[in-house]
């Protein structure tokens, strides 16, 4: 009984997390960018630190032929969607361990999901 609790709670959350993505701020999600500008650009083509993010979702992780990707990045298997760059987001090592991307993470849920919302309309 209380493993179907369990996972019962865990789906309300997962649905929790995914309105809470669907109905981010925009405009607050465009001021927590600017923590990533450091290294992404928002404009196709231009390479950073980090690769751009311009057509981002969608993407398989490490496709980017004009980006040195970390081998582990390669190997991931990941496609941007909304999920997976939320789990990306919260904590990059371990969302994919031994990635090189030196970021700590964004652990408050509201922050990513203003931050995704802010991203889906930008980088179309």
């Amino acid at each position: 009984m209380r493993v179907r609790h369990a996972i019962a709670a865990a789906a309300a959350a997962a649905l929790l997390i995914g309105a809470a993505r669907a109905d981010g701020d925009p405009k607050r999600g465009e001021k927590l960018f600017d923590e990533c500008r450091a290294c992404h650009a928002v404009e196709r083509g231009i390479e950073g630190i980090g690769p751009d993010l311009h057509g981002v979702f969608g993407r398989r992780a490490g496709a980017l032929e004009t980006f040195h990707y970390s081998p582990a990045l390669k190997r991931s298997a990941l496609t941007w969607t909304p999920q997976a760059l939320d789990a990306y987001i919260a904590d990059p090592q371990k969302a994919v361990p031994a990635n090189r991307m030196p970021y700590a993470g964004m652990p408050e849920a509201r922050d990513r999901a203003d931050l995704i919302s802010y991203m889906q309309g930008a980088f179309k």
